[in-house]
């Protein structure tokens, strides 16, 4: 009998996805390595990813962020300080009457290991910690909406064609069209309008959300595309007619058939988009229609930052770093993780 994947056997079939058939892709990838012979494919995923050094590294690191980020209330416990208070005001030693850090290196000392804040006078290190925690706040929840989305756009356009793949393609060739960044900035103030009223207070959620909204917006098409054209090749083989004849329904085949076949795009777009997230949120920041005070963000900080380049480039360095590290970390650390699910894709 003759497999989806054209492969000849003398029983049962598999479909492209099933557990044989990535065993034996992989098995065949590695065929002199006796140490992933016999392995499922997630092991098999797994002792790829392990054998990658820059991988290992560059998870460790980005679990690091995640764990300050998660931690940053009982850092700032230990350490004895907040991000909204103001020691260079309470404390006039502490900053000159120009606004500068009194100490060295931007006012680094054993109270403040990072330095202080020019002008307002607030702790840098709890700052960043806590400017931690609100990139990643609204880079996963931009990363779940987005990968929903594009999963429901993409599988619904690549499976059923016609007239839905028409409109969705066309939709999606509208929004790439429009300037992102431009178009990111001119929707910021529309989306806050719609979710509070002008005459109310703004609530502390509300540029979590307006952020999320915006970025999503313009997040999903590049997920969408893959996945349809995956889906438009899926749905012709073999597998999916033999589920067709057998009277299942479009939903069980997208959801039995299809959806189990995109799990690796799925994951390995996921993973590439969240730091292209975090730099998103922070550019929005950074050109002032983001996160707004007193809400910690990289991306203010880098901008107020820029105000005292020549006078103080430690209030600089320490949000740039932090932020070049870890976009940089999550970015090799998605090409480990593509290169780990596939490795053809290094050939």
């Amino acid at each position: 009998m003759t497999t989806p994947t054209g492969a000849t056997t003398d029983g049962n079939t598999s479909r492209p996805g099933s557990t044989s058939d990535h065993a034996d892709n992989a098995t065949a990838d590695t065929p002199a390595d006796p140490g992933f012979r016999g392995l499922s494919p997630g092991k098999l995923m797994w002792r790829r990813f392990l054998r990658d050094r820059t991988g290992v590294v560059s998870a460790c690191i980005v679990l690091f962020f995640i764990a300050v980020a998660i931690l940053a209330p009982v850092i700032s416990m230990l350490y004895g300080k907040n991000p909204e208070t103001h020691y260079g005001q309470d404390d006039v030693s502490l900053l000159t009457d120009s606004g500068l850090p009194t100490g060295p290196n931007g006012g680094m000392s054993g109270d403040f290991w990072f330095g202080l804040e020019p002008g307002l006078g607030r702790d840098v290190l709890t700052l960043l910690i806590y400017g931690i925690r609100t990139s990643l706040i609204i880079a996963v929840a931009t990363s779940l909406l987005t990968t929903v989305i594009g999963v429901a756009l993409g599988i619904a356009a690549g499976y059923l064609g016609g007239k839905v793949d028409y409109f969705i393609g066309r939709v999606i060739d509208v929004l790439m069209s429009f300037p992102s960044q431009i178009f990111l900035i001119a929707c910021m103030p529309v989306v806050t309008s719609l979710l509070v009223s002008p005459n109310e207070k703004n609530p502390g959620w509300l540029p979590f959300v307006a952020v999320t909204t915006v970025l999503s917006l313009l997040g999903w098409m590049g997920l969408a595309r893959i996945l349809r054209g995956v889906s438009l090749s899926l749905r012709e083989r073999e597998f999916i007619e033999a589920a067709k004849v057998t009277g299942a329904s479009p939903m069980r085949i997208i959801f039995k058939e299809i959806l189990p076949n995109l799990w690796t795009p799925i994951l390995v777009q996921s993973t590439l988009a969240l730091p292209a997230f975090v730099t998103a949120e922070a550019g929005l920041s950074y050109l002032g229609v983001g996160v707004s005070e007193p809400t910690p963000d990289w991306g203010r900080m880098i901008a107020d930052a820029a105000n005292y380049l020549r006078t103080d480039v430690t209030f600089l360095l320490f949000p740039g770093l932090a932020m070049v590290v870890f976009v940089l970390a999550f970015n090799l650390l998605g090409d480990s993780v593509r290169d780990a699910f596939d490795p053809k894709t290094n050939r």
